[in-house]
């Protein structure tokens, strides 16, 4: 396999090369080559350096023109308005080097790897021990598993870790529970018919009402609720046997969960709040004694310059409770110490929501501080935004509480499988089909539409909008591909071939560029952490490709048999890059819609 260099960045050297050569003072300078409307691209990094030279910039920019070598990249170069300058590239090399794409392997496409890869943890999709997983669970889950396709892709070597919430006071209250009333856990008659997902989900939900009423009614039960939650901490073993089964019993239902959004979770990646207890009173030790951690009223504190309450005093990071308790920010130091230490992360990634921010902030410069942050790792928190329901407040149900997401997904397949069963007929789907292209079209949906927005910003769920054919949906995409594999299947003897000798119609050149790029959007998405922009790049190819449909008839019968070759080849080469893109957003593309 071989990393192919794209256009823009062979056009970039040669600029450079050109301005050194015809510059020497100017030392190492950037051509600033971007996309544009006037040709394919234009390049403005002559006016700095004209201004750093006292040089009159269209003269300059002349000098860079006569030093380019002649080569077959560029077909035409102008020197425009003040000093820029307007490149168009041959037709004849935008197909060359998407043939090289083409023949590098089913998967890669020409994509490079990243020189600089190293380990990243991403910590992403945290529900909690015993409870329901809602509708603010899913962000965390959809945009971290698109970061692991998309890190991985690109060389990184990914540590996935689900940091479950499977520790806390309110385990005592449980436990205790389950210990009086030990059938309680039992999958009751009534959902032998359940999946074993809702049924684990179902009797969770019974135990915790029925503890929690008992616990504010019942002096005596709340008592010995509090005494369990120290035979927890002080690792009794019949306490832990009983806490084992509440993790065991949720591990079931978060699997069901995560079933339903088709995102593979596997045990050794699950490392909850209790995985670091044993190193909480050394991250502890350690804060204090290095002077990171103070004393203040009996509590372990961090305390910050530019962090104040609203009194305007300073509001610490609080490591140890004066009860003696851990708050969170033991337990994220003390993560952060094994992901640096034994796991040997260079980046950390968080994938948390927004609210969570200050907290966030604090924890990573006390880790800094503490030395276990440098210059050499670095932590970073994928912040994202609240999911709003249509009239833009967070999405609760009529009756005021936050939606389930397993019901969220369930409904959207449903929505789906109905759009998938309206053309059906006319594709010739079956049945098994219609309902299968009907989850992968509802759960890329979901997906899409969190994904297609910036991470930091709400989005309005709106499942109407979502499965929509038209406009920036994953349904768009998906169709878009499933025209390209059926255009393929009926080619019948004529085969994706690339001629570079052919002129390229305006639509085949815009779709042409625009594919090249595939490589440089996963670079820079990879490296700043924002999968929105991949999405960005997908519908605009879904979009190029359908002008490109419109105006250029693929198989039409008035077309030499090279013309219908090279267009066969640009639809191939689509349908790879779509359906790569889309697997790295975590969504999938059937053959046929």
């Amino acid at each position: 396999m071989a990393s192919v260099h794209s256009l823009a960045s062979t056009l970039q050297q040669q600029l450079a090369d050109a301005l050194t050569a015809a510059l020497p003072d100017a030392g190492t300078a950037d051509p600033l080559l971007r996309r544009s409307d006037r040709a394919d691209f234009q390049a403005n990094g002559i006016l700095a350096l004209a201004k750093k030279l006292k040089g009159n910039p269209r003269e300059l920019a002349a000098q860079v023109t006569a030093a380019l070598p002649a080569s077959e990249l560029i077909k035409d170069i102008e020197v425009s308005g003040p000093g820029f300058l307007n490149i168009t590239l041959s037709d004849r090399a935008i197909t060359e080097t998407l043939a090289a794409r083409a023949a590098d392997g089913e998967d890669r496409l020409g994509v490079p790897y990243n020189s600089a890869a190293g380990t990243t943890v991403i910590d992403y999709a945290q529900p909690n021990v015993a409870k329901e997983m809602h509708v603010g669970h899913l962000r965390s889950a959809v945009i971290g598993d698109a970061m692991v396709q998309i890190l991985e892709f690109t060389g990184e070597s990914v540590v996935r870790r689900h940091h479950i919430g499977d520790w806390g006071t309110q385990f005592g209250m449980l436990i205790q529970y389950l210990i009086e009333h030990p059938h309680e856990l039992d999958h009751k008659d009534d959902e032998a018919g359940k999946a074993d997902g809702e049924a684990a989900m179902s009797s969770l939900n019974r135990l915790y009402k029925a503890s929690r009423a008992l616990f504010d009614s019942d002096g005596g039960f709340k008592a010995r609720s509090r005494d369990r939650v120290v035979a927890l901490q002080a690792g009794e073993p019949e306490t832990l046997a009983m806490w084992q089964r509440f993790v065991d019993e949720s591990k079931i239902y978060f699997y069901s969960v995560f079933d339903k959004l088709d995102m593979e979770i596997s045990d050794p990646d699950i490392v909850g709040e209790s995985g670091y207890n044993d190193m909480l009173e050394e991250t502890c030790r350690i804060l204090e004694e290095t002077g990171v951690a103070v004393r203040s009223e009996g509590a372990l504190c961090v305390f910050f310059d530019d962090v104040k309450g609203p009194d305007g005093n300073p509001t610490p990071l609080i490591v140890k409770k004066t009860n003696g308790g851990y708050g969170y920010a033991a337990t994220d130091l003390s993560a952060i110490r094994d992901r640096v230490q034994h796991l040997k992360a260079d980046a950390l990634l968080y994938v948390v929501d927004v609210r969570q921010s200050l907290h966030f902030k604090m924890v990573f410069e006390t880790a800094r501080r503490a030395g276990w942050l440098s210059e050499d790792v670095k932590a970073h928190q994928l912040a994202f935004g609240t999911v709003l329901g249509k009239d833009g407040k967070p999405f609760k149900t009529r009756e005021g509480v936050t939606v389930k997401l397993e019901d969220l997904l369930d409904e959207a397949v449903e929505r789906a499988t109905a759009v998938v069963r309206e053309k059906a007929e006319k594709v010739g789907l079956s049945e098994e089909e219609i309902v299968e292209n009907g989850r992968y079209v509802g759960i890329g949906a979901v997906k899409y539409a969190d994904l297609s927005t910036s991470a930091v910003r709400d989005y309005k769920f709106d499942l109407d909008q979502m499965v929509a054919l038209h406009g920036d949906t994953s349904v768009y995409i998906q169709y878009a591909y499933a025209r390209v594999r059926s255009i393929l299947r009926n080619a019948g003897e004529a085969k994706p071939v690339a001629h570079p000798e052919l002129e390229l119609a305006p639509a085949e050149r815009a779709l042409g560029l625009h594919l090249d790029q595939f490589g440089e959007v996963l670079s820079e998405v990879a490296a700043s952490y924002e999968p929105h922009k991949l999405a960005a790049y997908l519908y605009q190819l879904a979009s190029l490709y359908t002008t490109f449909y419109d105006q250029c008839h693929v198989l039409s019968e008035d077309n030499p048999a090279e013309v219908v070759e090279n267009r066969l080849f640009l639809c191939d080469i689509t349908a790879r890059t779509l359906h790569r893109g889309m697997a790295l957003l975590g969504i999938r593309t059937p053959e046929r819609l």
